[in-house]
């Protein structure tokens, strides 16, 4: 996979700028440095300079050591210079801390420090306050058991014995990684000291237990309290709240917040923001927003975390108007959003498909000095990739990485699954190596995305092959697995091999569900079999699997295709009694039907009949009516259609305007069809190559009835409309492109990138590589960059053609300019160069395609497998293998079995 795209400078905050800048220099300077001299020791330097220099805190090498001093230095200094005093010791651990503001002690400079300096030497009232921050420190559960087991081996019950503050902290340090066992074991150990508890010490041990939902042990620290002699507070309270609502049980969160001030207790904005957050996460959001907008009667003020709740959970059930409302009013209040609040607005806005206001929200934070985390980077890369924009998603991976913030499974899942959404499988198959190279290990949604992937391209047996890597790595297919290579075998006429997928479903405890029935029962009814469709049916019933519309929309689409509608009318009242509501499919198959015969009537009535019943049309009623207009001629009425779509908020797809322009066209309206062509333009509704080849038969009848005068010619001209417009492109030459181009122009719509596109790819398919190429040049004279997919493209176009000199070229120069040529393609180039004995030319390719990133397994299924152990070239096959395996590629052991039974037998 090419390297993401350094993130745009328009879009970028300054913030961003100023750290790449500051990191060029940092290198630049690094570069010197190290070009000049070897870079000093750090730790010896120290030794020496705090050794034997009294003054050492104004020694001008020292200060220029400052920016380089980090945490491991100074642990590595205290624990490997014992002739260091005790004083001067604990001076530089304060001095350090004070004159770099972004050092930060750890326990691993702590406690050499009171090992090796303040402890032995009797500096104990120093040490007791070191401790406290060497508690304090710690970072993680393993920072945590460290420091619980150093306080244990140094304390001293004479001189540095544990006095009831360092018990207390020691417990909040064990609470904050809820380490709930070593909490009990600290209680314990205070007691056997004989160290009294105070409320400090009961109200962690309270609170401890509450953050895991146990509420029985925490209830027993609150009796604790009581025979002490002292009295639950505000913190107490609190905790149990929290507990309860932990532990699912809302109401009794509820009874202890009712009951606080009975108690003599102030409610404060953590009372509130617990219940809030319980009632949030049981579904009583309403309950939660009154208790919010109540508490200034309570002289409580929302805190930030209080608002975050309360937008999290209008998010989720969908209410981001007043979610977005909400945030308004807070950041108006003078309440600053943390990442927290942030993440949960950006998410909000990507699902709203507001990308440039999560965008610009997420700058935003930024610029306040705010660090995402990796869930707010996941939101604007979902967000992105659901859009199909997977540039802009690299954009912000390319950002996460700049800023060492690591990308998690979930980042690259949902890369995967938007290169799949734009059919480019191989470039989300690459991201498979990126993932383990991170130590992220692919799971079922990863494997569900490629599959679907695979299958979307046509590559069923990259399909199965990862089906098997999935089993293999431990992971069990489900019902989508199965789903999606059943509904692909189906869409490409393969039914019966899909039935038998499905048979093989109950063996592998797998229940196939309505979407695999219904699957299976379209592939049958499209391929005419309605009978074998109707026994599908029973047996899905008989395994109380119950069809949905989708399933009985399948069969009534089969029967009206099969002229028995008067059946498919019976089976909608068959549906419709077994409870099965009609939908807007269900209308509109009979609408369909009734326009194809030229029933107008009848189709207006099937239409009216759907809009009583409280349906409104969908694009594809909508579209079948422009259809029927536009092939009898009624453009008015087409045109009609089109307004009242907009006026109904449907979207027109290209479609219903390419219907227009055909419809226009066959009229000689040229004008009108360009017209129309606009208004894709001006709608960012993109014109599709269907849309392009009718504008260029249309473009050539007419020029060919201002050549052909007479009778003879006019004939022609005549025959000319039924020309399909797959030979369009056999037949269109430079000059009717150039005249499309000249039409466009008038029109007020430039040719494109796209434009080019689609002529190139159209041109390609029929193998006219002279004309695309005519095509690639006039695009660059116009400035315009050929895409991904036209290299791809005309790489094809060369390799059915013989021509492999030329892809070689080709291939180079798309690897040069960042983009990966497609492996179909590479596997016809890399064949044919070994059968016209062109070996070094075929290992450079391959070599090539091993530095692109591709994914390892995929790259030798389709050049090794697919390619040259298919034509029996078993010798190449072994040759490609080896330079996999020197350059470091890793295959599946799979995959690697594949390979060598596959040399075995050629």
């Amino acid at each position: 996979m090419r390297n993401p795209k350094a993130p745009r400078e328009s879009i970028i905050p300054q913030l961003v700028l100023h750290h790449l800048i500051t990191k060029r220099l940092i290198s630049s300077t690094t570069a010197s440095l190290t070009l000049d001299s070897d870079p000093p020791d750090i730790t010896s330097t120290l030794s020496s300079i705090l050794s034997h220099h009294p003054n050492w805190q104004k020694h001008p090498s020292l200060l220029k050591l400052i920016p380089s001093i980090y945490p491991s230095h100074v642990s590595s200094l205290f624990t490997t210079t014992p002739n260091l005093s005790p004083q001067t010791a604990l001076n530089f651990s304060y001095w350090i801390a004070q004159k770099k503001p972004t050092f930060k002690h750890n326990v691993y400079t702590y406690s050499p420090l009171l090992n090796n300096f303040l402890i032995p030497n009797g500096f104990f009232a120093a040490a007791a306050k070191i401790r406290l921050l060497f508690i304090k420190s710690c970072a993680s559960v393993d920072d945590a058991r460290f420091a619980l087991d150093f306080v244990r081996k140094t304390k001293d019950g004479r001189q540095f014995k544990l006095t009831v503050r360092c018990y207390n902290t020691l417990l909040m340090s064990l609470s904050r990684f809820n380490m709930i066992d070593d909490m009990k074991s600290v209680y314990l150990d205070m007691l056997d000291d004989m160290v009294s508890p105070n409320i400090y010490t009961f109200n962690t041990m309270v609170n401890g237990y509450c953050k895991m939902g146990n509420v029985v042990e925490a209830a027993l620290y609150v009796s604790k309290i009581l025979q002490a002699g002292l009295s639950p507070d505000t913190f107490t309270y609190t905790s149990l709240i929290l507990g309860h609502c932990r532990n699912k049980n809302v109401d009794s969160a509820y009874r202890v917040f009712r009951m606080m001030p009975q108690k003599g207790c102030r409610r404060n904005e953590v009372s509130y923001t617990n219940l809030i957050h319980g009632l949030c996460e049981a579904g009583r959001v309403d309950e939660g927003v009154k208790l919010f907008k109540g508490m200034g009667e309570d002289d409580c003020y929302p805190t930030v975390r209080t608002y975050t709740v309360i937008l999290c959970a209008l998010c989720g059930l969908g209410r981001k108007l007043e979610a977005l409302k909400l945030f308004d009013e807070m950041r108006e209040k003078g309440i600053e959003p943390n990442v927290h609040t942030y993440t949960v607005i950006v998410d909000c806005l990507c699902k709203e498909n507001k990308l440039d206001k999560a965008r610009k929200l997420f700058e935003c934070m930024m610029q306040t000095g705010l660090v995402p985390s990796v869930v707010t980077y996941n939101a604007l890369i979902d967000g992105y990739c659901k859009e199909g924009l997977t540039e802009s998603a690299l954009e912000i991976l390319a950002l996460m990485e700049f800023y060492n913030c690591s990308p998690d499974s979930r980042t690259y899942n949902e890369l995967i699954c938007g290169y799949c959404k734009k059919k480019n499988v191989h470039k989300a198959m690459a991201l498979l190596n990126k993932m383990l190279e991170r130590k992220l290990y692919p799971n079922l949604i990863t494997y569900n995305s490629l599959i679907h992937g695979q299958c979307k391209a046509g590559h069923l047996d990259s399909a199965y092959r990862l089906l098997n890597l999935m089993s293999e790595n431990g992971l069990v297919p489900d019902q989508w697995t199965y789903s999606v290579l059943i509904d692909t075998l189906c869409k490409r006429g393969k039914v019966d091999e899909a039935c038998v997928v499905l048979d093989s479903l109950k063996d592998k405890g797998i229940k196939a569900n309505e979407v695999i029935y219904t699957a299976v029962i379209d592939g049958y009814c499209k391929a005419g079999k309605i009978d074998t469709a109707y026994s599908l049916l029973e047996r899905m019933l008989a395994e109380d699997c119950l069809p949905n519309s989708y399933t009985y929309n399948a069969l009534i689409d089969g029967l009206c295709k099969e002229r028995k509608v008067q059946e498919a009318m019976l089976l909608v009242e068959k549906m419709v009694k077994i409870g099965v509501e009609r939908d807007v499919p269900s209308y509109t198959i009979f609408i369909q039907e009734f326009l194809r015969e030229g029933d107008f009537d009848n189709a207006h009535k099937a239409l009216n009949q759907m809009v009583s019943s409280g349906y409104k049309p969908d694009l594809y009623t909508y579209t079948a009516l422009v259809y029927a207009y536009c092939r009898y001629g009624s453009l008015e009425k087409a045109e009609a259609v089109m307004i009242k779509m907009n006026e109904d908020g449907v979207v027109p797809d290209s479609l219903a305007y390419t219907f227009l322009v055909d419809a226009y066209g066959r009229l000689g309206l040229m004008t009108c069809a360009f017209s129309v062509l606009k208004r894709m333009f001006d709608a960012d509704c993109e014109p599709s190559h269907h849309t392009y080849a009718f504008l260029i038969k249309h473009l050539l009848k007419e020029k060919m009835t201002e050549e052909n005068c007479n009778v003879g010619g006019l004939d022609l001209v005549s025959n000319f409309t039924s020309i399909e417009n797959a030979d369009v492109w056999k037949i269109m030459e430079f000059d009717i492109t150039l005249e499309l181009f000249k039409k466009m122009l008038e029109h007020g719509c430039a040719p494109n990138v796209s434009t080019y596109d689609k002529l190139i790819i159209g041109l390609c398919k029929v193998t006219r590589f002279g004309l695309a190429e005519r095509l690639i040049d006039d695009m660059s004279g116009r400035g315009i960059a050929p895409s991904e997919d036209v290299y791809n493209s005309l790489l094809n176009c060369y390799c059915k053609l013989g021509r492999f000199g030329d892809a070689v070229k080709l291939v180079s120069s798309m690897i040069e300019h960042g983009h990966l040529p497609q492996l179909e393609s590479c596997k016809l180039l890399v064949c044919g160069l070994y059968d016209a004995g062109n070996k070094e030319k075929a290992k450079s390719v391959f070599c090539n395609l091993l530095h692109c990133g591709y994914n390892d397994d995929e790259l030798a299924w389709k050049i090794l497998i697919d390619g040259l152990l298919k034509k029996g070239h078993g010798d190449w096959c072994s040759e490609l293998l080896g330079i996999l395996e020197k350059n470091g590629g890793q295959l599946h052991p799979q995959t690697y079995s594949m390979l060598i039974e596959g040399l075995d037998g050629t």
